[in-house]
């Protein structure tokens, strides 16, 4: 049985179960290569961003399951994962990942809906007849 860190990440919907195994760089999410997961390259570069900043990018193979919300969501999530299995690596890496917000989990949901509203907040229009 090889070495392996865990973290779990969270964001909107989305969760994300991640872990590191020490290995030659590859991001697998779902069972499939990161480029054809996730389409757009902002969103690669955000989940790629914590390994980059600590200096690990070619030494651990990150294995990702994420399920719920939508691709923006995912790499959040993702993002949050990743960081915190590398404090699990190496606790070291703490004000590293603090300072650049990487451990701090984005509390933002959607409101939920409210009885005799279109949306959350969103009424209907206003008549006096």
């Amino acid at each position: 049985m090889q070495v392996q860190y865990r973290g779990t990440g969270r964001r909107k919907k989305a969760i994300a179960r991640v872990r590191l195994v020490p290995g030659t760089g590859k991001i697998n999410v779902n069972n499939r290569d990161l480029e054809d997961y996730i389409k757009y390259e902002t969103l690669r570069t955000l989940i790629r961003e914590p390994l980059m900043i600590t200096d690990t990018m070619g030494q651990y193979d990150v294995l990702v399951n994420v399920k719920g919300g939508g691709y923006t969501g995912q790499a959040g999530a993702i993002r949050l994962g990743i960081s915190r299995a590398l404090l699990e690596v190496d606790n070291e890496l703490r004000p590293i990942l603090k300072k650049a917000g990487f451990l701090t989990r984005d509390s933002r949901m959607k409101e939920r809906y409210k009885y005799g509203l279109k949306k959350a907040r969103r009424a209907s229009q206003f008549s006096k007849r």
